[in-house]
This record gives structure tokens, sequence and C-alpha cells, in this order.
């Protein structure tokens, strides 16, 4: 490679994490996902929550950790995208495999290095839901059925983002800022379905092309929408066997499923089109900020 290509690098991969990586919608997910989590965990102890160094630490490793997850499926995806996403980076030869693996390699040192001023086990979390999403990756390559199922291939990768949140809440536990128990995993279990609400929302059409990887073309329109309204509720059923002892105050934030029931109306209403995703994304964050927000002024 020579000298000019190798110091263009640097900007190939930002022009790639501008436009498969979108910081400003990413990092924002990041963001309000730790603050909520790390903030219902303290709350929940009778103890005051204010952000401070650790709570910075634990949003940048997981912005990076999900950057580093979209450069993995970038390059896994690469089969499918020929055919389906002609114009993506890795396709069109905007950036290269080796690049991408460059990069990863680095963000999983900085990540390490970031997490060795919380704890060992911090360190040992964000790294165990790196490997986990390397190792996904090379079962997608032996696998045509996990690859190629949709709903099997969920099944296999999105404890990828399980393993990030157990990473935020163990390095509290780590710290001695919360003591692990079954409110523990209440809050894990909000958060799988607030992430999962908008995952199906995503994949949720009335109609489908042939090859689109939608849950609706396994599980029809209907069926698709229902779980997809599922998964909303079960956040607001964690969220009130969490916070119920609060009070009306406590359970305010359970006033955001509001989106999901519109959204939910509007597409089986339409008979056509997919879910409403802004209704998802909607959902996805005002519930971790109304969650956010609540561990500031409570208890």
């Amino acid at each position: 490679m020579s000298t000019v290509a190798v110091a263009d690098i640097p900007g190939r991969l930002g022009r790639f994490v501008l436009r498969m990586f979108r910081p400003h919608v990413y990092a924002t997910y990041g963001l309000l996902w730790v603050l909520a989590l790390e903030g219902s965990a303290v709350a929940l102890t009778g103890t005051a929550w204010r952000p401070d160094g650790a709570t910075w630490v634990r949003v940048l490793s997981v912005v990076l950790a999900l950057l580093f997850l979209r450069m993995l499926d970038e390059q896994k995806d690469l089969a499918y995208d020929r055919v389906h996403h002609p114009d993506r980076p890795l396709v069109t030869g905007a950036i290269t495999p080796a690049e991408l693996r460059g990069a990863m390699a680095a963000l999983t040192a900085v990540m390490a290095g970031l997490n060795a001023a919380l704890s060992a086990t911090a360190v040992l979390l964000i790294l165990a839901a790196l490997g986990y999403a390397v190792f996904l990756a090379a079962l997608e390559r032996l696998s045509a059925a996990v690859r190629d199922r949709q709903l099997l291939n969920l099944a296999v990768t999105y404890p990828v983002q399980v393993l990030l949140g157990v990473y935020v809440y163990g390095s509290l536990a780590a710290a001695g800022t919360v003591t692990a128990d079954r409110r523990g995993v209440l809050l894990l279990g909000l958060c799988a379905c607030v992430f999962l609400h908008f995952e199906f929302a995503r994949k949720t059409a009335w109609e489908a092309a042939p090859g689109a990887r939608l849950y609706s073309a396994d599980l029809g329109p209907r069926g698709s929408a229902a779980v997809t309204a599922g998964l909303a509720a079960g956040a607001v059923v964690c969220q009130v066997a969490l916070f119920a002892p609060d009070g009306v105050l406590g359970l305010l934030p359970c006033l955001t499923a509001v989106l999901p029931v519109w959204g939910a109306r509007r597409f089986l209403t339409a008979r056509r089109g997919g879910w409403p995703v802004l209704t998802a994304t909607g959902f996805v964050v005002t519930t971790y900020l109304a969650l956010a927000v609540r561990a500031v002024l409570l208890p």
C-alpha cells in the first residue's frame, strides 16, 4: 500500500462513520441508553444519582462498541449488500475489510484502556460483548440457517445488546454503586423490550420485496405487528414492576407507550407500507429520556 493510500485511511474511515454509523443517531441512542440504565439502577437503591466520570466512560464505551458492531455488520453482510445495497461503502470499495478490521482493533484497545480506569470486571465485560459479536460473525459464515433465517439470526445476535447492558450494570455492581439483584434483571428486560420494539417495528411491513429481511415475512404483517406492540407492553410491565412503589410520578415514563399504540393503530388500519418507524424511534428516545430524568428527580 502506498504512502498516499495509508494517509487517506483516516479520511476513508471518517466518511464511512458519517454515512453508515450516523453519529448523531447512534451516539444519542448510546447516551440515553446508558443514562437510563445507570440512573434507574442507582435510583432504585434509594440514592440520588448524578452522572460522574465513570458514567461518561460507560457512555463512550457503549457508543464505541456500537461503532465496532456497525463495522462488523458491514463485513458480514457483504454478500447480501452486493445484491440489495450495491451503493454501500464496502461494496463500492470506498473502504476495505482490512481498514475496518484495523479500526476495530483500535477501538478494542481504546475501550479496554478506558475501562481499566473503572475495574478489571468492566474490562472483561466490554471485551466479552465484543468477543461474542466476533464469534457470531464467524458462526454466520458457517451456518446458512443462522445467516438467512431472520428470527433465528435475531435470537443468536441480540445477546450482544444484552451483554452491553450487562457491562453497564455489572460495572456499577463491581464499583459497589449497586447490588446486583432481580431488579437488575428487570432493568435489562426493560431495555431489551424497548430496543426489540424498535427492531421489530423497522422490519414489519405489509409488503416484502423478494429476499428482504423482514420479520413480517416470517410472521405475517399482523403477527409481526402483534410482537412489536407486545414488546412495548413488556417495557411498560417492567416499569410498573420496578417503579410502582414510587407512586404516580415514578410511573410517568409509562406514558411514552402512547407512541406504540398510535403506531399499531396506524399500521393495522393502513394495510400498506411499514410500521411508522418514527413512532418506534420516538418510543426509544422518550422512554430512555424519561427514565434518565426520573432518576435525577427521584428519590
